[in-house]
């Protein structure tokens, strides 16, 4: 006895189980190795393997759909043919398998024959790469639902508190391990490294994950002496098929009135199936009739991508910040706000927790919408369809005046208008050019209607007319930037890794997107620039959203001297503003998918418990391409509006949630099994007694 007692405290670790231990390092090192390796693919594909963004986007996106549409698949196999333990080995095998096949395909020495730096057979690659990332769908998707199922199957009956944390722990494994790997892999590959030429490193920041994937399984395989294992009971998929088909057809050829109706619509498969059978799928149909409104949740859930206007994060800062802020609101929510919930006597069941979750995820919808307003009162106004917006810049050495319909300005040199004034393209009948002592020049151009354009003039009779290309802010806080030569002839210029070539005389460049901080310009011209001149030049410091011109003037020394205009002022709306927003969406996320992932083990008969987290990640997927098919359908001309659309739907979705929650019945699927258990064994014990008395009878009639 005391043997037995040392072995159970051994494998205890302040009341929890030591085995969930190996599960939850298992899924931090797997989690670092997907999101590490995600968080490269677009660049992998768009400049490695060169393909443009549209199609490197619909190859990431079917992945990750692929992804969360294989858990079914791993479900089957672990509920009806390996269990869950072989299962998780054998597809984390594949899973590793294609992690290292994708990071041999980003070796670009690999099939670079000519040792130029380039790959000389891009197909060998693609098919590296599609494969790996095949292989790694089929492992990622197919242990999903079985690791966290697993790591529920290791607690005892009267452990449901210590069961509900590891939830809890096991969701703040997965965003500890997407949190750093999205931190790590791009710093890994940003390293250079090749055997004959130097390169991005991505056989480094792919192989990394790769080797985390090793990890991730060795870790596993090294509990298994801990472990509970359950023996999977056959195909309990195809007997749960058949009994439900049963079950409709018997119930239709039974339609008339003459039959009594029954409790249930599967009590129509009793003739047929065993109660104990029917009593599961039960339990399976009634949680699974409640995750039918989820997917909308998702797919609303996901376009919170809380751009707010103008303070958009870009997806793998979002990411950073999403994660960092459930590895803090995990532990608050688990030690501090459920107990207080309870000490106030408040019953916080599940179905609750995830009502609520879907309610300040809709609330951040709102504070979006809030935020979006205030940023849209410091929006510059842009044309319409039927508009047209000028501004009119003198990069000449004297004073212009210039007479547009309705009103006239006058620019001193090197000065530009406050503003783009806005017309009617119909009512913008007439532009003149005009200077003292000089004649009056008109401005025949054809303007493009809904687009800015900037008017160059230099002399009271030579202009030109400029179409911007800017209709709105810079995306994701990046910073436009264009040139004008004012110089006799063309020239170039470098910002950084950007280059500006040959800007003609009189004209202006295309805009270029950086980021925010002070930019150095080096100014390159054919024509002699005397050598005590300086060639290089600085911006000011570069904010977010902003779009400025800088034109480069030859002075009476001949030396260049740079100008600054502003053409977009940056945001002047706090980023705090968007704390709210992250706080609520992080809150809703924690107390519905960590409650949702606890809430489908409770409520699972033992042998389906894989088969319904499937269930709770099909909703996930469902969502996702409900997105991709919605997307861009519908167009807001006012981006709070769409806020407040999203949030009326989720409310509209939460309140459904919370009425078929109202009428759901908790059950407990250990005891239903423990108790056909013993009916099951009181008909044996019958049978043997039957056998008894029966057998001396024969045996004196012998």
């Amino acid at each position: 006895m005391g043997d037995g007692l040392e072995g159970r405290l051994s494998q205890d670790c302040f009341g929890y189980p030591l085995s969930i231990f190996f599960i939850v390092v298992n899924e931090f090192c797997e989690r670092f190795s997907y999101y590490g390796m995600r968080a490269l693919l677009i660049l992998y594909f768009t400049r490695f393997i060169g393909w443009d963004d549209n199609l490197s986007t619909a190859i990431y996106h079917t992945f990750v759909a692929l992804c969360y549409l294989t858990p079914i698949l791993g479900a089957l196999i672990a509920d009806s043919w390996l269990g869950k333990f072989k299962t998780i080995v054998s597809l984390s095998i594949v899973y590793t398998i294609g992690q290292a096949v994708t990071a041999v395909s980003s070796i670009h020495d690999l099939t670079d024959f000519d040792h130029d730096g380039t790959p000389d057979n891009l197909s060998v690659h693609i098919a590296l790469s599609m494969t790996g990332l095949a292989l790694i769908a089929l492992g990622t998707g197919g242990i999903k639902p079985c690791v966290s199922a697993f790591g529920g199957d290791q607690f005892e009956e009267g452990q449901e508190k210590q069961r509900n944390r590891f939830f809890s722990i096991f969701y703040l494994a997965i965003n500890a391990g997407s949190l750093l790997s999205t931190i790590i892999t791009p710093m890994l590959r940003v390293q250079l490294c090749g055997i004959h030429s130097k390169q991005a490193c991505y056989p480094l920041a792919f192989g990394v994950p790769a080797a985390l994937m090793a990890v991730s399984l060795i870790v596993f395989v090294i509990g298994s002496g801990m472990y509970k294992k359950f023996q999977p009971q056959g195909n309990i998929m195809g007997k749960v098929v058949k009994c439900i088909g049963f079950a409709i057809k018997n119930r239709f050829r039974h339609r008339s009135k003459a039959f009594p109706k029954r409790e249930h619509w599967l009590d129509w498969a009793r003739e047929k199936y065993n109660e104990r059978l029917i009593s599961q799928i039960k339990m399976v149909t009634r949680v699974m009739f409640l995750y039918i409104p989820l997917p909308m949740f998702w797919a609303l859930f996901d376009q919170q991508v809380l751009k707010a206007g103008l303070l958009e994060l870009q997806p793998d800062q979002m990411q950073t910040v999403n994660a960092i802020l459930i590895i803090i609101m995990v532990p608050i929510m688990d030690a501090v706000v459920y107990p207080l919930i309870a000490k106030c006597g408040f019953n916080f069941t599940s179905l609750k927790k995830m009502t609520v979750g879907m309610f300040l995820a809709s609330m951040a919808f709102v504070v979006a919408a809030i935020v979006q307003v205030e940023i849209d009162k410091t929006l510059p106004v842009f044309p319409k369809q039927n508009e047209v917006q000028v501004k009119v810049l003198n990069i000449g050495n004297s004073s212009m005046t210039v007479s547009f319909p309705g009103s006239v300005v006058t620019l001193p040199q090197m000065t530009q208008t406050n503003e783009f004034m806005t017309f009617d393209v119909d009512k913008l009948t007439s532009i003149n050019i005009s200077s003292p002592g000089s004649p009056i020049t008109p401005v025949t151009y054809n303007f493009e209607q809904g687009h800015r354009h900037t008017l160059l003039v230099w002399d009271p009779i030579y202009y030109r007319v400029v179409k911007d290309g800017l209709n709105q802010k810079p995306e994701k806080g990046e910073n436009g930037i264009r040139f004008v030569n004012s110089f006799d002839e063309s020239f170039n210029i470098t910002v950084g890794e950007n280059a500006f070539v040959n800007v003609t005389s009189h004209n202006a460049s295309e805009y270029q997107f950086f980021s925010l901080g002070v930019k150095n310009f080096t100014l390159s011209s054919t024509q002699q620039i005397p050598q005590n001149c300086t060639k290089n030049f600085q911006s000011s410091n570069l904010e977010f959203g902003s779009a400025f011109t800088y034109v480069i003037r030859r002075e009476d020394t001949g030396c260049p001297k740079m100008y600054e205009f502003e053409d977009i002022s940056p945001n002047t709306i706090n980023m705090a503003l968007q704390i709210p927003q992250y706080f609520l969406l992080t809150c809703g996320e924690v107390v519905f998918s960590v409650t949702g992932l606890e809430f489908s083990y409770s409520q699972a008969p033992s042998n389906m418990k894989s088969v319904l987290q499937a269930g709770w990640l099909l909703t996930v997927a469902v969502g996702n391409i409900i997105v991709l098919i919605v997307a861009g359908a519908g167009q807001f001309s006012e981006q709070w509006a769409e806020y407040i659309l999203f949030a009326a739907l989720l409310l509209v979705v939460c309140i459904i949630f919370a009425i078929m929650a109202r009428f759901y019945t908790y059950v407990n699927p250990a005891e239903i099994e423990a108790r056909f258990d013993n009916e099951d064994e009181k008909k044996n014990l019958e049978n043997m007694n039957k056998y008894a008395t029966v057998a001396p009878i024969s045996q004196t009639q012998m």
